[in-house]
């Protein structure tokens, strides 16, 4: 029955104030939209770099370090450690090996030169570095065995040259001192644009020169069997590079899963870090109902002295408070969260338009549901203290205010 009674003055109370009411919630309401919002294009940043990272996440990188047992020279890397690899007896947790050579070199057509970076492969480099072709087409089995000339150019080298990519296919490009024909334009990356892929015979007969290789590319099975594939990999080149001691390696591995975590745990902390200042609006917001309960309260102390003479419990009047205090921040809460899941869709509307490879905002519930508690607990925390002080007037002082 109080508690009614509480719910309809306060109710009541708040219709007749509707403006001051409205700006009083408009900082919780900031708060709340910003929560969702900020953690929904924190999941978008994160969906997006893992939808473009996510292929390599079973990947590891074998490169040649500076290491070597004690007493003898670092051992490149060659095909012969590729054959070992190769070898399921020895490692069952490997789906792949790819022999990588490279480095730097100018190609030129006619009067026009592009520094660019040479990569001799296999055919499966594509899929490897998740790279597909826009013009023409990969260099096939048959070219890659007979370490053909011909050869892909990125995009940039493409433009740089050829103005039109389209005009470059089937031209005779030299690369260093080779001419090589031109049969397919890489599709754009944004990382590795001036890229120029060719068959790993070709490469290394006319350009790199020796056996050693560049990197070794491995793809685990899976990625939960990549820490497998980790120690079969470490086992056979110890063996291949008669490595006695592990501190000593010529060699070293890198698993891209590792840097995809790591990544992931960046945009974490900072996702928390943009909605812990958001959250900072909330608590402002709670400083703004806390000092309109107070005027509130100052307001209509003669009401309360009227109501208390009249028999009016202090639970009754701490009640009426109250509510008007967690309603004001309720009601910011509901509009924060309906502004919030608005602003979040019509965001992943824009992005969808203009950069679709960013990544989707979703809406987290968890963050709405949080964000609507937290409204809720900042609005008995801000009206806590007023509703005690008009509680505790005394009739007699609340009838004497003027």
């Amino acid at each position: 029955m109080y508690l009614r009674e509480a719910m309809t003055m306060a109710f009541q109370s708040l219709r007749n104030n509707r403006l001051r009411s409205l700006l009083t919630t408009l900082g919780i309401v900031i708060g709340v939209a910003a929560v969702i919002l900020l953690v929904g294009l924190g999941n978008a940043v994160k969906s997006g770099f893992n939808e473009t990272f996510g292929a390599f996440a079973s990947q590891i990188n074998i490169s040649k370090t500076s290491g070597g047992a004690l007493g003898s020279d670092s051992r490149n890397l060659t095909y012969s450690d590729v054959r070992a690899l190769q070898d399921t007896s020895a490692a069952p947790d490997i789906a792949s090996v790819t022999p990588v050579v490279g480095g730097p070199a100018t190609v030129t057509y006619g009067q026009r030169k592009y520094q660019g970076d040479v990569t001799g492969s296999t055919t499966d480099i594509l899929e490897v570095a998740n790279r597909t072709v826009m013009l023409g087409s990969m260099f096939t089995q048959a070219q890659y065995q007979a370490g053909e000339r011909v050869t892909l150019l990125g995009p940039e080298i493409a433009g740089a040259l050829f103005g039109d990519p389209a005009a470059a296919l089937g031209k005779m490009v030299r690369i260093q001192r080779t001419n090589f024909r031109l049969i397919g334009v890489l599709d754009a990356d944004g990382q590795n644009d001036n890229a120029t892929m060719m068959p790993l015979g070709a490469a290394r007969r006319y350009l790199i020169g020796g056996d050693q290789l560049s990197t070794i590319i491995v793809r685990a099975a899976d990625t939960q069997r990549l820490d497998a594939a980790e120690d079969q990999i470490r086992t056979i080149l110890d063996r291949q590079h008669a490595i006695q001691d592990p501190s000593h390696r010529d060699y070293s591995l890198q698993a891209f899963q590792n840097q995809i975590d790591k990544m992931n745990q960046t945009i974490t902390y900072i996702t928390y870090f943009t909605v812990s200042i958001a959250g900072i609006s909330l608590l402002v917001g709670g400083i703004g109902v806390a000092n309109i309960m107070l005027v509130s309260v100052t307001e209509r102390t003669r009401e309360i002295g009227i109501r208390k003479a009249l028999g009016a419990r202090r639970g009754a009047i701490m009640k009426q408070f109250l509510i008007e205090a967690v309603v004001l921040a309720g009601v910011g809460g509901v509009l924060g969260e309906l502004f919030g899941i608005s602003f979040t869709l019509a965001a992943g509307k824009l992005i969808a338009t203009v950069a679709p490879a960013f990544g989707q905002p979703t809406i987290s519930v968890l963050a709405g549901a949080v964000a609507l508690a937290f409204s809720l607990v900042i609005g008995l925390s801000a009206g806590g203290y007023p509703a005690l002080r008009a509680a505790r007037l005394r009739p007699i002082d609340a009838l004497r205010f003027q």
